[in-house]
């Protein structure tokens, strides 16, 4: 077996979602809505199962969502794609990092990237042969400096993967910051995967500027979206890539050994969704940013305080600052079990174990889940004496 993959543990995701089923807890935890997506777009893809083509469709993704995929950066971000020979279509944005990764790393090169970091990110890296070189992003702010850069990036280095808007952190990148990594990647000649799942998905008018954008960026970057993030229909896995001809070029041999296709159903109705009217993505934005307010008002009244969330599905408590002294994989495993609801401690997201405090939650949910959350929640806290509802 091979040792990458084989000597891998139990990741804490899994944990925590096996405890949430065992102690019948509120699960907070794993980063999917309890709502069902918007039903035109179901419509359209059910409609496309009855009625459209259920065959093999064209390898790097049906015409029509290629094209859809560009006509959405030109409107969103407003730069310009060629929808012939700068999209492609993954079955999920993993695959699509995946292909990527194993497009893009040779044995012995180096790759750079921001802890937290998706859990996928460092086995792939590790199988492509890739040699890890780590910067640390550390709370409230979730920022890198220059002498970061400089001690990550290397002459061996290749590859930079960058996630922004950032999980579990839900922070936006500064373009200050954007323009220091630019600066930095030109001049080592690397390439940037950017995982941008969360492009769509942002608060209290946070911009969200693509690192493909910048200047000197557009033939350096594979820029990658998620039709599961701006639908939330996170079982569809669709992944919406975007890059430079040549690096297009390299992914689809990739993805041709890998899935070869996505559904052609799903890619249809997504290729329906992008087109939605701009009401979608305000409403869609503005229902979730309810749910975080109220989510974060519940927490705040009995004491607990949030980091800042400017996107994503989470918000996240330092539980230091809460006064607690335990590390936060005890401290979830505990609430879980005693306190009723599960949630993610952010350390699952490092490999340097650089920060140990922080519990990740999913607001994604409807008001009843999260209320019903926040009840268990106050009753563990006040058992603990850590709520002001306790005095």
């Amino acid at each position: 077996m091979n040792p990458i993959y084989a000597n891998l543990p139990t990741t804490v995701f899994e944990v925590m979602s096996r405890l949430a089923r065992e102690h019948g807890a509120v699960n907070l935890g794993q980063g999917f809505p309890d709502d069902p997506g918007p039903l035109d777009v179901r419509e359209k893809a059910a409609e496309a199962v009855v009625s459209g083509w259920n065959q093999y469709p064209p390898m790097l993704g049906l015409p029509e969502l290629r094209s859809a995929i560009a006509a959405s950066h030109a409107r969103f971000h407003g730069f310009s794609v060629n929808a012939d020979t700068e999209t492609m279509v993954t079955s999920g944005a993993t695959e699509a990092l995946a292909t990527a990764i194993f497009s893009l790393v040779t044995p012995g090169d180096e790759v750079v990237l921001f802890e937290p970091l998706y859990d996928a990110y460092l086995p792939l890296v590790r199988r492509a042969g890739g040699i890890p070189r780590l910067v640390t992003l550390k709370p409230p702010h979730w920022r890198f400096s220059e002498a970061d850069l400089a001690a990550a990036f290397t002459p061996a280095t290749r590859v930079v993967i960058f996630n922004d808007p950032l999980n579990p952190a839900g922070s936006v990148m500064p373009v200050a910051d954007l323009d220091l990594l630019a600066r930095y990647v030109q001049k080592s000649g690397a390439v940037v995967i950017q995982d941008a799942v969360w492009e769509h998905v942002l608060f209290d008018d946070a911009v969200f500027t693509p690192l493909i954008t910048r200047p000197g960026m557009r033939d350096r970057v594979v820029h990658i979206g998620s039709a599961g993030k701006i639908f939330s229909l996170t079982g569809w896995k669709v992944g919406l890539v975007t890059a430079a001809p040549e690096l297009i070029k390299i992914m689809g041999k990739a993805h041709m050994y890998m899935t070869f296709t996505t559904p052609p159903n799903l890619q249809a109705a997504v290729a329906y969704g992008l087109a939605k009217e701009d009401a979608y993505f305000t409403g869609m934005r503005a229902d979730l940013q309810a749910a975080r307010d109220h989510f974060v008002s519940g927490l705040n009244a009995m004491g607990v305080p949030t980091l800042p969330c400017q996107a994503s599905y989470f918000v996240n408590v330092d539980l230091a600052a809460l006064g607690v002294s335990e590390g936060d994989v005890a401290f979830a495993q505990r609430l879980v079990v005693e306190g009723g609801v599960a949630t993610v401690p952010v350390s699952a997201f490092y490999e340097t174990g650089a920060v140990t405090t922080v519990l990740r939650f999913c607001f994604a949910k409807k008001r009843e889940t999260l209320d019903a959350a926040l009840s268990r929640l106050s009753a563990f806290l006040t058992r603990e004496g850590l709520s002001k509802r306790a005095a």
